[in-house]
């Protein structure tokens, strides 16, 4: 099959990640062209180096903020002259203009995936929008995550969905040597020290402040290392230098070796307001790290029930109890690891065989 996956742009980020781990067991047998609609292909290289090594075609559109409606005469011309024989997309971006386009391409497969529901609960001009879009569009409608299912029932009653819930490379994301891996990202001098990770946007919604302020209520032998930029950099760093925190906060930015950053990890704390099915939990249990995670969205999918602590968002004081917990051996049960839970339910194969199997559920598009 020849494959489009379309994203809203390609930075690093759970979807993009995904589409990734798609788009690398897809290519083993398919032909693969992934669409950013924002941005340029350098700069994405330059702040994403793992772009570098992708194996299938990258198009960027480069679109301006707000509606473009010539992006669709765009992606239309794109369809046409490559001839899918399935369009794949992701968040409500892409359903408006791959989504319309695949339909005036007369693709007959298309399948959109919602990673979240929150956009959609939030902000009513969404809501109405993607109602229009999948009465318009007709994709194959998927749910990340049995929670996000749920809510886009209760959102779409008449629009059926599916559940194909989120999956990492368990052979990229496995067990090492904490040495090792922090001197690989040149942390060697906390070997005295628990550290605790996190790997997110620095953007709103994420928790961030939450988690700086339980550390401030944690030992001095306790430190934090963020995988991630973004907006709230700044502010976070003020924040770190307000509680006198500077010396024991680590940002790291973008990371292209994000399995050995959960290796150098003692804990893995994602302290989210909002999300789908996060990918960072999983990839952390794959190499066998802790996980404490606020209970939104589908976290507690991403979670292993035997090692893995949920708990309620926004609430520094129970976070700090939490993350105490977390990092005591004792009170967390490894009779099951945390990376079996991911090995037996949450693979990047079985996630990509599902959605390639929807695919083929419409029929391979013959162009004549």
């Amino acid at each position: 099959m020849k494959i489009i996956e379309v994203v809203q742009h390609l930075a690093p980020g759970g979807i993009e990640t995904l589409v990734l781990e798609l788009q690398q067991v897809y290519s083993k047998v398919d032909q693969v062209i992934i669409i950013s609609l924002e941005g340029q292909e350098q700069q994405a290289m330059e702040k994403w180096h793992r772009l570098t090594n992708i194996n299938c075609t990258l198009i960027f559109l480069d679109k301006r903020p707000g509606i473009q409606l010539g992006v669709i005469r765009q992606l239309t011309k794109i369809f046409k002259t490559n001839r899918p024989d399935a369009v794949h997309t992701h968040h409500i971006g892409p359903l408006l203009y791959a989504g319309i386009a695949a339909r005036h391409a007369g693709i007959h497969s298309v399948t959109h995936t919602e990673h979240d529901v929150w956009h959609l609960q939030t902000n009513r001009k969404r809501f109405f929008l993607q109602r229009v879009l999948l009465q318009y569009v007709k994709p194959t409608l998927v749910a990340d995550a049995t929670y996000v299912s749920e809510a886009l029932t209760a959102l779409f009653p008449k629009y059926k969905n599916q559940i194909i819930t989120n999956g990492i490379n368990i052979d990229t994301f496995y067990p090492s040597d904490m040495a090792t891996a922090r001197k690989a990202l040149t942390l060697e001098p906390l070997s005295n020290v628990k550290l605790i990770g996190c790997a997110a946007r620095l953007v709103e919604g994420k928790g961030h402040t939450y988690l700086i302020e339980a550390l401030s209520n944690l030992p001095s032998n306790v430190h934090l290392v963020l995988a991630g930029d973004g907006p709230l950099r700044k502010a976070l760093e003020d924040q770190c230098e307000s509680l006198g925190l500077s010396k024991r906060v680590y940002f790291l930015g973008n990371v292209d070796q994000m399995a050995n950053f959960y290796r150098a990890l003692d804990l893995f704390c994602l302290p989210s307001e909002a999300e789908g099915l996060p990918l960072s939990p999983l990839e952390a249990q794959a190499c066998n790290i802790p996980v404490v995670v606020t209970n939104v969205g589908g976290c507690k999918e991403a979670v292993c029930p035997n090692t893995g602590i949920l708990i309620p968002a926004k609430d520094a004081n129970i976070l700090t109890l939490a993350l105490t917990k977390g990092l005591s051996k004792k009170s967390i049960n490894f009779t099951s690891r945390p990376r079996d839970f991911v090995t037996k339910e949450r693979s990047h194969t079985s996630m990509a065989s599902m959605y390639r199997a929807l695919m083929q559920e419409k029929g391979e598009k013959k162009w004549l």
